[in-house]
């Protein structure tokens, strides 16, 4: 008889238990958006706080460091404004070429008026202003000193003026319009000094040259300063990037924090060199008032526009920031662990 075949034993199932499911993957996709700009954020902030308490740990050398920058900053833009105001104390640039129309001697009053407006409506010319006869004599007799033997004359020798102030300040249309308005009637001489407006021309430009190529010389001198100031910093925390590297820390981790620095210290130039504007002009200003009084004049030095000084904070923060993302370029080949 043969012996009946066993069926291999079964794993033991408790009563009233569910029957097992089959394990499902949740698929991961990684973080969300939102939890990536966090992040980002947040070492964003971080990056800036550290900044801050490291220059707070040194509050004489962070000020000096900003104090060079702010003067460096400020020398082209006080040498900018000051020929503004030079600028605006020698009348504009139409007023220094007007061109003088000498009337006949014997255009009335009413002909020296019709000119006055006929010329005034030309597209070319921007104000035109009628000088009689007797205001001429009279303005005369005060600029020379001879007002006793003028009044000796038979007759005034003076004759009417009409002073044309042109919208262009340009040698070759200067030229074209006064020989235009030298064949209009009445119009016995049409004078203007070319020679005057070629040199207030030249000056100016000279003085716009001078501060265009001073501001390239300190703006590299700034990125210099700034670059040798965060190379320091750098060469100070060598290790500790060595290590932030060694675990896996991306250049633009490393990068970030000395970005922060560079910029707070344009920053804080910007800050100091529009006080030092503010100050310098406002001290000047008052050795002008003196010297313009002497002369009858109520002239006085403008201070520095808002839109002038913001476009020097943004220039200054912009500076740090190009000057510290420089320094660290160059460096960061060299931070590699060793």
């Amino acid at each position: 008889m043969s012996a009946t075949r066993m069926p291999p034993p079964q794993p033991a199932q408790r009563v009233g238990a569910a029957p097992k499911k089959s394990e499902q993957k949740i698929p991961d996709d990684g973080p969300d958006f939102r939890s990536q700009l966090h992040a980002w954020l947040e070492s964003h902030r971080a990056s800036l706080v550290d900044s801050l308490r490291r220059l707070g740990k040194q509050p004489i050398g962070s000020f000096f460091t900003c104090l060079v920058m702010a003067v460096a900053l400020s020398l082209p833009m006080g040498l900018a404004l000051l020929l503004d105001n030079v600028e605006r104390l020698g009348g504009s640039w139409q007023r220094a070429a007007q061109i003088s129309l000498f009337l006949q001697i014997d255009a009335g009053e009413a002909e020296g008026q019709a000119l006055r407006e006929q010329i005034a409506g030309m597209a070319d010319v921007a104000e035109a202003e009628w000088i009689s006869r007797e205001q001429a004599l009279a303005e005369f007799q005060q600029q020379s000193g001879l007002g006793e033997a003028l009044k000796e004359l038979p007759e005034n020798p003076l004759p009417g003026v009409v002073l044309v102030t042109p919208r262009e300040v340009d040698k070759t249309t200067l030229e074209a319009l006064r020989l235009r308005l030298a064949e209009l009637p009445k119009v016995q001489q049409a004078q203007l000094d070319l020679l005057w407006v070629e040199r207030l021309t030249a000056i100016l430009k000279l003085g716009e040259r001078f501060v265009f190529g001073l501001t390239l010389l300190l703006v590299m001198a700034l990125l210099l300063v700034i670059g040798n100031t965060i190379r320091l910093h750098i060469e100070n925390r060598r290790t500790e990037i060595e290590v932030i590297k060694l675990v896996g820390g991306t250049d633009s981790y490393v990068r970030r924090p000395f970005l922060y620095m560079g910029a707070l210290y344009g920053f804080g130039a910007g800050l100091l060199a529009w006080l030092v504007l503010a100050f310098g002009l406002d001290w000047l200003n008052a050795a002008v008032v003196r010297l313009a009084g002497l002369y009858g004049s109520d002239f006085a030095l403008g201070g520095v526009p808002a839109a002038d000084g913001l476009s020097l904070l943004l220039g200054a923060l912009l500076l740090g920031y190009i000057g510290a993302w420089l320094a660290v370029a160059r460096h960061l080949s060299e931070l590699a662990p060793r």
